[in-house]
């Protein structure tokens, strides 16, 4: 029994003498306390990685990128700022120095800098995210550990300055539109939106009970009475008033631009237009086009394009086409 004390007294000695050597262990690996960045007053991010080197800057309210100040994507450089704000470390990974593993060699590492005004506020270099995807390998400058930071965030910054771009070239609410003006070659339709007598039909279907019968109804006419479909007209409306594009062409101006292929016309409290012009390659699946909104040519993936360029006819009720196609 002694002997069985004995052992079992040295079993928890050692057991103490691990657990106090284990903390005292993790006491030299504290983490390092980052300062406070305000995101508000972030003035201007740096960001060098695989897709190459780019410098967002700070213009009142919006970002511009590079030194040839292209409108930024207003919440991509806001999951920026997030980011760069709540960084938060959460564990000491490495002190190797073997950042292939983690993809923080100089090959494929984004290096990131901050500054509030003309200071410096935050740097730090990003990896792959862990295995969890909720964390992702940091290290932070001048010093050569790894981390894990909170979150998966290295695709937030590792993008090129085509992905960063704003790719709205129109944005306007549908409803106020009064007016609209289709041309394609030699043929054009101008639709006003009127008032006109409701059909006695389409009322009986979908009158409530509770309510008068309504007399007159808002529709898309031309000057001539014809109406067009409305269905077609409010579909073609609301794929332009938020219009995106696929990428910019910065080799080109406007003015090398001339006899569009189609051209959209929105009148309302202000005025909008999209001319969508002959494909650049015959075997290229997007257009080239310009908008009253976005001072730079860019590309329509083919198939928004497409919608977007409909049959004259095919716009007109079918009552409509139909007498068309007799004249």
């Amino acid at each position: 029994m002694k002997k069985e004390y004995l052992i079992l007294g040295a079993v928890i000695i050692g057991l103490s003498l691990y657990l106090f050597a284990r903390q005292t262990d993790r006491a030299l690996y504290e983490l390092p306390q980052l300062p406070e960045v305000s995101g508000s007053k972030i003035s201007k991010i740096e960001i060098s990685g695989p897709e190459g080197a780019t410098m967002l800057n700070r213009a009142d309210e919006d970002w511009r990128i590079g030194a040839q100040k292209y409108p930024a994507a207003k919440n991509k450089v806001q999951q920026m700022i997030d980011t760069i704000e709540d960084l938060t470390l959460t564990a000491l990974i490495s002190e190797s120095k073997d950042y292939t593993r983690y993809d923080l060699s100089d090959e494929k590492k984004v290096s990131v800098k901050a500054w509030t005004g003309d200071s410096l506020a935050r740097e730090f270099e990003v990896g792959k995210a862990a295995s969890s995807f909720q964390h992702t390998f940091v290290k932070l400058a001048g010093d050569p550990k790894v981390y894990h930071a909170r979150d998966n965030f290295r695709n937030k910054f590792d993008q090129s300055v085509n992905d960063l771009r704003d790719k709205s070239v129109l944005s306007f609410s549908a409803n106020d539109i009064q007016a609209v003006s289709l041309v394609k070659g030699s043929e054009s339709l101008m639709f006003g939106r009127k008032e006109a007598p409701l059909d006695k039909k389409s009322d009986s279907e979908t009158a409530d009970k509770n309510q008068p019968a309504k007399k007159t109804e808002m529709v898309w006419q031309t000057a001539d009475g014809r109406t067009a479909d409305q269905t077609k007209l409010d579909r073609l409306l609301s794929s332009l008033a938020q219009l995106s594009c696929e990428e910019y062409i910065d080799d080109r101006k406007k003015e090398d631009f001339s006899d569009p292929i189609f051209t959209i016309q929105a009148k309302g409290t202000q005025e909008y237009s999209l001319s969508i012009f002959a494909k650049l390659k015959e075997d290229s699946d997007n257009y080239p086009a310009i908008s009253s909104q976005n001072e730079y040519v860019f590309l329509l993936e083919g198939w928004k394009a497409d919608n977007l360029m409909p049959k004259l006819d095919e716009i007109l009720e079918k009552a409509e086409k139909e007498e068309k196609d007799k004249s």
